[in-house]
């Protein structure tokens, strides 16, 4: 069950920490109507073809983007923390290019579409703020590109790693000694675009380098700094800053 007081307060939280907003702005964005059901790992909130009616706001729990090829091989392409709206970048799109799934079972809320788009036209400073948090994900896709790309396996999941220490860490969702890692080793891999038993190979290696302690689904990290420089990490693409342009 998400701690916040209201099923959008996460939702607020999230595109204030690039974009503040105006009082009335945030109650206007706490006031859209939704629903809250409980979705159930492995849940599709919309496929790939589907034309979009709601905005998917999470509440708890975790979710993935993910294409696949004609064959069926799958390419997970995001993942998604409380406090993120999925569906932002089919916010002004007919049609849905990919396919979002639950990661975890999770609280949601469901905010029609068309509500969202006459606010994001009506309040400027809500457009704005939708505007920044989906430059960010494109920011964040690019990165993902060039791990999947460019960068060998050890240093393609230490980055991963460290990405969601620093996401989670600014949501306040990390503990004191890391974070609970809510993905088997193949939705792992196909995140980073490995195989299961090298993803598993390359995860008892960075244990055996003494990088990363893991516990069931938890991982920590003895050496935070260590473990960013193997992992080629800089957050600058996370833009965690309030953003000034447009202000």
């Amino acid at each position: 069950m998400s701690s916040a007081r209201h099923p959008l307060e996460l939702l607020v939280r999230n595109l204030e920490l690039r974009s503040p907003l105006p009082q009335e702005d945030r109650k206007a964005v706490l006031s859209l109507p939704h629903t809250v059901p409980t979705l159930e790992a492995a849940t599709y909130t919309i496929r790939e073809a589907d034309a979009p009616e709601h905005c998917v706001v999470l509440m708890s729990g975790f979710a993935y983007r993910q294409k696949l090829t004609g064959d069926g091989a799958r390419q997970i392409v995001a993942l998604h923390i409380p406090g993120d709206a999925l569906d932002f970048q089919n916010l002004f799109l007919d049609v849905s290019d990919h396919s979002l799934q639950m990661l975890t079972r999770a609280e949601v809320a469901f905010v029609p579409m068309r509500d969202l788009q006459v606010l994001a036209r009506e309040r400027p400073a809500v457009g704005h703020a939708i505007l920044v948090k989906t430059l960010v994900e494109a920011s964040i896709f690019r990165e993902w590109v060039l791990n999947v790309g460019r960068r060998d396996a050890r240093t393609r999941i230490a980055h991963l790693l460290c990405e969601l220490g620093v996401r989670l860490d600014v949501e306040g969702l990390a503990m004191e000694y890391g974070y609970e890692l809510p993905m088997t080793q193949e939705q792992l891999a196909d995140a980073v675009g490995l195989t299961p038993v090298h993803v598993n190979r390359t995860l008892k290696a960075l244990q055996a380098e003494g990088l990363i302690v893991r516990s069931k689904r938890s991982v920590g990290f003895p050496d935070w700094n260590r473990l960013r420089r193997v992992g080629d990490f800089n957050q600058r693409y996370l833009h965690l800053e309030p953003q000034r342009s447009g202000s």
